[in-house]
């Protein structure tokens, strides 16, 4: 359905449901059933920009503590698992594969280093699967064909690996709309992407929104629209978290888009 929609599409808001806890910086949904999965970032010491670069890096690697939070429909927060070790702990997008949960987490800056985790929703098991000399802000669990798809900081490199981790490709992304932050796997060999990009026109600043339709054979954008939606604090409605499914026939779009106290809003296309 995704690959229908076009720019003209309207979205209605349906539902905001307040989360009752506190989310920090949300990064990644993830809808089961009845239950959301969220990763967040929580920074206790923030990166500082470097300049000369400080050991290779454009800023320091400040400190934090990753989450992964389980909460219901009435936003009720259920579990709250910590991710990361050291100065890795900035969780990104995940996929959800109907078994396990697959997370990256990574250090706050780019070109750094990352783990992606094999998470049991229902045990919270996690399981390191694969290390990455680079940041990773999304994995995609390619089922048609085998293997992961990842993207690094502002998903300007594809990365591809194979069932056990092995790496397969390196690709530039050839898509410069926005800069995707969540993405999730759709039948057959196809991804859904949401994200932003933080642009200047004249002297404002301006977030950009944005839905893509990815083949994950290729690489390639195959639908992109954008998402004109704004949070009453600003913010796209692409920012971070997204989630996408059908409901009785219609295309519904699930978003976190704000920090800290944030609300879980509910569109629907047509």
């Amino acid at each position: 359905m995704l690959a229908s929609v076009s720019r003209s599409t309207p979205w209605t808001q349906t539902s905001a449901v307040p989360l009752k806890f506190e989310t920090y910086h949300p990064q990644g949904l993830v809808r089961v059933d009845d239950r959301y999965f969220m990763t967040s970032v929580e920074v206790t010491s923030a990166p500082v920009k470097c300049d000369p670069a400080c050991d290779g890096y454009d800023r320091t690697p400040g400190a934090g503590i990753g989450h992964l939070f389980e909460f219901d429909a009435k936003g009720t927060l259920l579990h709250d698992l910590h991710l990361g070790s050291g100065t890795v702990y900035h969780p990104g997008g995940f996929d959800y594969d109907g078994r396990y949960l697959w997370v990256p987490v990574a250090e706050y800056r780019p070109n750094s280093r990352a783990t992606v985790y094999r998470i049991d929703p229902v045990t919270f098991s996690a399981v390191p699967f694969l290390q990455v000399p680079d940041h990773i802000g999304g994995v995609v669990h390619d089922t048609a064909n085998n293997r992961f798809v990842g993207m690094n900081w502002g998903s300007r490199t594809f990365y591809v690996w194979g069932p056990s981790g092995q790496p397969q490709r390196k690709v530039a992304n050839p898509e410069q709309f926005v800069d995707f932050q969540d993405c999730h796997y759709l039948p057959a060999g196809k991804a859904v992407c949401g994200g932003v990009a933080s642009l200047t026109v004249g002297s404002t600043p301006v977030q950009l929104g944005g839905l893509s339709l990815l083949d994950l054979r290729t690489l390639d954008a195959v639908n992109t629209v954008p998402m004109t939606g704004l949070t009453p604090a600003g913010n796209s409605v692409t920012r971070n978290p997204v989630w996408l499914s059908t409901d009785r026939g219609a295309l519904t779009l699930q978003v976190v888009p704000d920090d800290d106290q944030s609300v879980l809003y509910t569109y629907r296309a047509g």
